[in-house]
């Protein structure tokens, strides 16, 4: 591996919405800083695995299946 050409790995500190913080390591920022996030994963649909829908608008899924039937078996 070569010297020299990674970048630095320290602990920081991520702050949550609500205030709360935990301690991790990153490459982000400096040694001890505090990264705030704008989103909070304890009520983001996207780590909560809500609001996961299908929305079919206008047909579209409709046509890619009229499209592609019998293309794969």
């Amino acid at each position: 591996m070569k010297k020299d050409i990674h970048p630095d790995y320290h602990k920081v500190f991520v702050e949550m919405t609500d205030g709360s913080q935990f301690e991790t390591y990153s490459t982000a920022g400096s040694e001890g800083e505090v990264i705030k996030l704008d989103i909070d994963i304890n009520t983001h649909p996207a780590w909560t695995g809500g609001g996961h829908h299908m929305v079919d608008r206008g047909g579209r899924v409709a046509r890619f299946k009229d499209k592609y039937k019998g293309f794969l078996g």
